[in-house]
């Protein structure tokens, strides 16, 4: 049974086992459907099956997803979930090591890398959204000086925000209100800089 609570991944193996491209993309996909199969899943990510299959196992392997309950009558089709609500990864659970610092950099940049191609594919296909969601759509920035507690601060009430839609959204569509509905990416990022 999935975890309603994230997952604070603090390992270094685990970081590792995440860190592969693909299978953020997988962790991604299955997060999205909630529960599939390595076939379902291999269609999103174009990517041969017994491919997805392996690749599935070694999130599994790590505890990032489990396997979920049938949901079809085909008893040999293998159903996947995520294991917990979501991921977290906190830099100074990888600090103490130089290799665990490059690991988790290098995993935040890839990150940061399917973000961009994600806001990407809707950039170019914005014009085949209906005028609703492209209004509804929204890119800021935002520039203010504040101190190291008001930024952590200001991170909880976003994430409590973006929380309370998500689950508003999921408890929406599991009573049938499916009407309109759309996956939809928040991607935030608050840091520290110089000019």
């Amino acid at each position: 049974m999935a975890s309603k609570e994230s997952r604070r991944v603090s390992d270094l193996e685990t970081l590792k086992a995440f860190g592969h491209p693909l299978r953020m993309r997988l962790y991604r996909a299955l997060y999205i459907a909630r529960k599939a199969t390595a076939s379902q899943l291999a269609d999103q990510v174009d990517e041969a099956v017994s491919l997805v299959s392996y690749h599935l196992r070694k999130l599994a392997d790590h505890g990032l997803i489990e396997e979920a309950e049938q949901q079809g009558a085909d008893g040999r089709e293998r159903w996947w979930q995520p294991a917990s609500k979501g991921l977290n990864f906190h830099e100074e659970d990888f600090t103490d090591a130089p290799e665990k610092a490059a690991t988790h950099a290098a995993v935040g940049r890839l990150s940061f890398d399917q973000h961009i191609e994600l806001y990407r594919r809707y950039l170019d296909s914005a014009p085949s959204w209906p005028l609703q969601w492209r209004s509804a759509a929204s890119s800021s920035e935002y520039l203010a000086r504040l101190t190291a507690e008001e930024l952590a601060a200001l991170s909880r009430e976003m994430h409590e925000v973006v929380d309370r839609y998500e689950e508003l959204g999921r408890a929406r569509e599991e009573a049938g209100d499916t009407e309109g509905r759309e996956n939809v990416a928040v991607h935030l990022y608050t840091f520290p800089f110089r000019p």
